[in-house]
């Protein structure tokens, strides 16, 4: 995957909080950091996303969205 945003982190899901359309993800990227990510439940499905899956957060301006 080839994308133009250069502040890619990579990181493992730690969570996964489903709700009936928004789901809250948080990944552990390292050094007792964690970010959460708040994603579409489709998007978690589409993804493939579960806990202790390695991922890719990807920050750009005034979101954050997780790549795989």
């Amino acid at each position: 995957m080839k994308i133009s945003a250069r502040n890619v982190l990579e990181g493992k899901v730690v969570e996964v909080k489903k709700g009936a359309v928004a789901a809250q993800v948080k990944v552990d990227i390292g050094g007792g950091n964690l970010l959460t990510s708040m994603i579409t439940v489709d998007a978690v499905a589409d993804l493939g996303l579960e806990t202790g899956q390695e991922v890719r957060v990807i920050i750009k301006s005034t979101e954050i969205m997780i790549g795989r």
